[in-house]
């Protein structure tokens, strides 16, 4: 049995990540690829209870500590309870946000230093690393813009500044920088269609799908 491969995609709010998930699951299901669809934080129903915690909107204050402990305990119990097993099954995994997004987040955003926030990713992660990476970029306002058309209230990290935000894409960007071989930029400020052609132009020569 061929190896699954782990494929994560990350990017700002309103970058139209998990749109394009979808669209690549319907994709591979088609070719009958074997594979499930996870999200982070959440997976599980105790990471899913842990993500509540994490985004409904509060008046108490939640230290950037707090904050990165959460996502790392949420992490935690979704690789071991969901992500590996379908690895080890044979079954691709496509996931919506993993460690470069606490990296980029409560790493570059919040302030929290580097090696600490990639120390309790490797630990929470078990060690495990994507092995694609399609980080959907644009600039925030145009983030914020779709977010503002979504109809929905805005949940707590979707209410930070622009300036917060600004700062997450830069943590991104510096991502690609120190991982070139795993992460994909795709543009994604053009229209769906044009960046799912993307999306499968990177998996395509990557994997072959």
């Amino acid at each position: 049995m061929s190896p699954a491969h782990f494929v994560t995609f990350e990017g700002i709010e309103g970058s139209g990540k998990t749109t394009q998930l979808r669209r690549l699951s319907a994709h591979l299901a088609a070719k009958k690829v074997p594979h499930l669809v996870t999200r982070e934080p959440g997976g599980t129903p105790l990471a899913d209870e842990i993500r509540q915690l994490i985004l409904i909107p509060r008046e108490e204050p939640v230290s950037p500590e707090t904050e990165l402990l959460l996502y790392e305990a949420a992490r935690a119990q979704h690789v071991r309870g969901f992500i590996l097993p379908a690895l080890s099954s044979g079954r691709a995994v496509l996931c919506d946000r993993f460690c470069d997004a606490t990296t980029a987040y409560q790493g570059h955003s919040r302030g929290i230093d580097a090696s600490q926030v990639e120390a309790l990713n490797r630990f929470a992660a078990g060690g495990l690393v994507p092995d694609l990476t399609l980080l959907l970029d644009l600039p925030p306002e145009t983030g914020f813009a779709r977010i503002a058309r979504r109809g929905r209230p805005a949940d707590r990290i979707e209410r930070e500044s622009l300036a917060f935000h600004r700062a997450v894409r830069e943590g991104y960007l510096r991502l690609l920088e120190i991982h070139p071989d795993r992460v994909v930029r795709i543009e994604a400020a053009v229209p769906e269609e044009e960046v799912f052609r993307s999306v499968l132009g990177a998996v395509a020569q990557r994997f072959g799908w």
